[in-house]
């Protein structure tokens, strides 16, 4: 069994090879999940699920490509205590610019990126029971973050992501989609 997966593996790898680095009319789809949150909440947390979207505009004149593209991620909180419930749900929606650099010459199925991205974080808290007159203390609002990441191609447009930054999660890590 190890050996069927360590070949899988080394023939993913050998066909990557042949990827193209992202370039100019490069267009990239993360689909992952989240790993920690700078969002608060108590309690039993749901998965953070985060879908981005990366489309190269500008060659920069170097060994690299500024994309733009958006971003929106979803998770929550649950808390319950004696005759108490809270909830917390969080929908971060954003546009974001990336540089990636291209320059890795011998591993062109690398993508490796840093930029920034504003988002709306919308927050929608409920509380049933003692304490529920505060249901209306969370606000949403606008912010500015930063985030670098990379990708890794398997295939020509299939590979795995990872990216650090704030979204709905500290760390998410997936699948990438090229087209």
């Amino acid at each position: 069994m190890k050996k069927a997966i360590f070949i899988l593996l080394a023939a993913f790898i050998a066909v990557s090879v042949n990827a193209q680095p992202f370039q100019k009319g490069t267009t990239a789809a993360n689909v992952g999940i989240g790993l920690g949150t700078a969002l608060g909440g108590l309690g039993k947390a749901r998965p953070a699920i985060g879908v981005s979207v990366d489309h190269g505009f500008w060659d920069i004149g170097g060994p690299g490509v500024i994309s733009l593209g958006g971003y929106v991620g979803n998770t929550g909180y649950k808390y319950t205590d004696a005759g108490y419930t809270a909830k917390w749900n969080y929908i971060v929606v954003g546009a974001r610019g990336a540089y990636h650099y291209n320059g890795f010459t011998e591993l062109s199925n690398l993508d490796v990126y840093g930029g920034v991205m504003l988002g709306y974080n919308i927050v929608k808290y409920t509380a049933d029971g003692a304490g529920a007159d505060l249901a209306n203390s969370y606000g949403s609002g606008l912010g500015l973050s930063g985030f670098v990441g990379g990708r890794w191609l398997f295939t020509e447009n299939v590979g795995a992501y990872a990216e650090l930054g704030y979204g709905v999660s500290v760390l998410a890590v997936g699948v990438t989609f090229k087209f």
